[in-house]
């Protein structure tokens, strides 16, 4: 059974369509990545799968009791507003300290308790929104554009940390890009949303469709390629290169 799927999203704004009969389902344990170009209607899909914005026509269908993490694109925080990192996880209820420690160690936080939320590197603040999507122990977390403003190795790490998660966890990630070279190897399957789905599959067969060709050009391929390589190289001491290569398909 799917955690999280959607049937047939139709979501207008006024006159403006932003969603035409949009169709995807999650499943348990698996990563999927949307892409897409701005103003696709990426943000706007992950309103309605969160229950944010109610569609105008079409369902959402979420696993009962289905505990989820939402980890947003930034911070909305006033930066002058004193808040420690460890405060921060502890918000809206105290959690237990030992649960606490270890999800920030698991994140790469460890030791930043006592810093001011206001004085993290983007790359750490990313981490301590992830941190506190972590301890309500989530089965799906959705990430929006989880590493913008982050730099390429920025990005690249912060996707590492995610599979490792998925692998230890044992939980599923739906998660929004525009990180086209980063986040495509990560994932087991890409969906590419141009207001409706224009194709999905596996990194390599997106990555070959016309469709995702006329969306981001030619010049992403390489890139990709790139990443792909490095990213394989980085899991075979672990898993074994062709373990790696038969998860993807």
């Amino acid at each position: 059974m799917s955690l999280l799927s959607a049937e047939g999203l139709h979501l207008s704004y006024g006159d403006l369509k932003v969603l035409d009969g949009v169709s995807l389902a999650v499943d348990p344990g698996e990563i999927v990545t949307l892409v897409g170009p701005n103003g696709s209607g990426k943000s706007s899909l992950v309103k309605a799968l969160t229950g944010v914005v109610t569609p105008d026509r079409g369902r959402v269908f979420r696993k009962p009791g289905l505990r989820l993490g939402y980890v947003p694109q930034k911070l909305a925080l006033d930066p002058s507003l004193p808040i420690t990192v460890s405060r921060f996880l502890n918000l809206p209820r105290r959690r237990d300290p030992k649960r606490v420690e270890k999800v920030m160690e698991d994140t790469g936080i460890a030791g930043l308790g006592d810093r001011q939320l206001a004085a993290l590197s983007g790359g750490q603040t990313q981490r301590a929104l992830l941190a506190r999507a972590l301890l309500g122990e989530p089965e799906l977390l959705i990430l929006d554009e989880p590493t913008t403003g982050l730099d390429q190795p920025g990005e690249a790490a912060f996707y590492r940390q995610i599979e490792t998660l998925r692998e230890e966890m044992g939980l599923a990630i739906f998660m929004v890009s525009h990180d086209l070279h980063v986040v495509m190897a990560a994932s087991d399957r890409v969906i590419c949303l141009n207001h409706h789905v224009c194709c999905e599959g596996t990194p390599h067969v997106v990555r070959d469709a016309p469709e995702y060709r006329a969306l981001f050009g030619e010049g992403t391929r390489g890139a990709l390629a790139l990443y792909q390589h490095h990213h394989d190289h980085d899991h075979d001491h672990a898993h074994g290169h062709d373990d790696k290569e038969a998860h993807h398909g």
